[in-house]
């Protein structure tokens, strides 16, 4: 009897421990959501608009509130009821396979480049020429730049460790090198686009050197500051950027000199196919894809040779790198011109895109998308910050199809205003779920190989 009686008391104990532990979660999750409704009352709950009458008038958005304080509650549940076990110590043996997750990120990057290949074409078979320009441009092309942003500023902050909030006043820098040289001085984009990486790898030089003694917050500041030093100015620079106004008319990317235009001398009439406006997004789509697989290349690459190494003991213990002989000065120097020069080239094509630039498109919340990239998508992983990109830029894009919510929420409803709401959950999902980011796969770039024994060597060479 006893033997029998002894698993119905350990199971109903179990029970009781597991919808005890249930209720709690719900009290926490309940508390979490009441202080999220308190916190987004006054920043989402009205929003002041203008009417045809140029009146500012106060527009609801409480379904906003309320999905924030919902989205609270879901996730502080999740993480009361099913709390995070302990993770195992594996220890790596010689020879031993690789690991599962890197084995799937290799297969999910060569299948994502392949996807990225064919991805024109298919839009083009299936929406016909002119549906398929919103989704190569928006779809394609933009989300293309931010993964090239994302691993620009990857090697500042997740190989060399550098906390940079101004990363984007060196996309600005190239954009506007570009829109300057171009319609200023006729010069083409061929010509324009290593200029503008290398102007803007002399403005990150130019950051690095004030900020060489600083660390962590201090340096997030002060290249936050630099980032707006740069917009005011071209704000305020209004004889040669034009200030608010912007520039445009910036002359369109070409097939190397065949413009993408109609007529005997354009791009359609050399291959002889009809002309079709798709043709320069599609050519821009493939020219930013290509330049992103070679900044993903080199990056790779680079961690495997002495600078990438330095990056790498500058990230984990900057004195411990002093120590051991490694010039930290033109390792950060480094650091921020490889960086700036791929942001730089970026502005190029963001400049020849757009055909206009203005300082309104470089301001701090670019700078926050971009480094939210690398914080997601998981520091120093080149395959995670491009899923992150996928889902931050995209999802922010597909926000603008839902057209159909608006008869819910009424006319006024803009979708897209609600893309950073978004963003900062997902930030404090990740950062209670995986903290290290989406892909968090730090591992060395040098290994020691296992030396034989002396005495087992000395008697081989003897049998020998």
């Amino acid at each position: 009897m006893q033997g029998s009686a002894q698993p119905v008391s350990s199971l109903s104990s179990r029970d009781t421990s597991r919808s005890s532990r249930f209720r709690a979660a719900l009290i926490e999750a309940a508390k979490a959501g009441a202080i999220m409704f308190g916190l987004a009352f006054p920043i989402l709950a009205w929003r002041t608009d203008l009417n045809f009458s140029n009146e500012l008038f106060l527009r609801s958005r409480w379904p906003a509130v309320f999905a924030a304080a919902l989205a609270a509650f879901v996730i502080r549940f999740m993480l009361a009821a099913w709390p995070r076990r302990a993770a195992k110590t594996v220890t790596a043996k010689a020879g031993a396979p690789p690991h599962a997750l890197t084995m799937a990120a290799r297969l999910a990057g060569g299948a994502g480049i392949a996807a990225l290949i064919a991805f024109p074409l298919v839009m083009l078979a299936a929406f016909g020429p002119a549906g398929a320009q919103k989704w190569i441009d928006n779809f394609g092309v933009q989300i293309l730049l931010y993964v090239l942003l994302g691993w620009g500023l990857n090697i500042v902050v997740g190989l060399a460790g550098l906390l940079d909030l101004g990363y984007v006043a060196f996309y600005a820098v190239g954009a506007y090198a570009y829109a300057l040289l171009s319609t200023t001085w006729g010069w083409s984009f061929w010509l324009c686009l290593p200029v503008a990486g290398a102007l803007a790898a002399l403005w990150g030089v130019a950051l690095g050197l004030p900020v060489l003694r600083l660390r962590g917050d201090y340096l997030a500041i002060v290249t936050l500051a630099f980032g707006e030093i740069i917009r005011i100015v071209l704000t305020n620079w209004t004889a040669l950027t034009n200030g608010d106004a912007g520039i445009n008319s910036i002359p369109r990317i070409s097939f190397f000199g065949w413009p993408f235009v109609a007529g005997p001398h354009g791009f359609a009439a050399l291959f002889g196919l009809k002309y079709a406006p798709v043709h320069r997004l599609i050519f821009l789509f493939y020219l930013v894809l290509a330049l992103a697989l070679l900044v993903n290349f080199l990056t790779l690459r680079l961690r495997r040779l002495p600078l990438g190494r330095a990056f790498e003991a500058l990230r984990e213990d900057e004195i411990a790198c002093r120590s051991l002989g490694i010039d930290t000065v033109a390792t950060k120097l480094t650091a921020f011109a490889l960086g700036a020069s791929i942001a730089g080239m970026a502005g190029a094509l963001f400049a020849a895109r757009q055909n206009f630039v203005s300082p309104t498109s470089f301001t701090f919340m670019e700078s926050a998308t971009i480094l939210a990239l690398v914080v997601l998508g998981g520091s120093g992983s080149q395959l995670g910050v491009a899923l992150a990109a996928i889902g931050v830029i995209g999802g922010s894009e597909l926000l603008r199809e839902l057209d159909g919510l608006k008869a819910i929420f009424g006319d006024g409803f803009d979708p897209t205003q609600y893309r950073m709401l978004i963003v900062g959950v997902a930030m404090v999902a990740m950062m209670n779920w995986k903290p290290r980011g989406l892909i968090a796969i730090r591992k060395p770039s040098i290994f020691l190989v296992k030396a034989k024994p002396v005495v087992g060597a000395l008697a081989q060479e003897g049998h020998g």
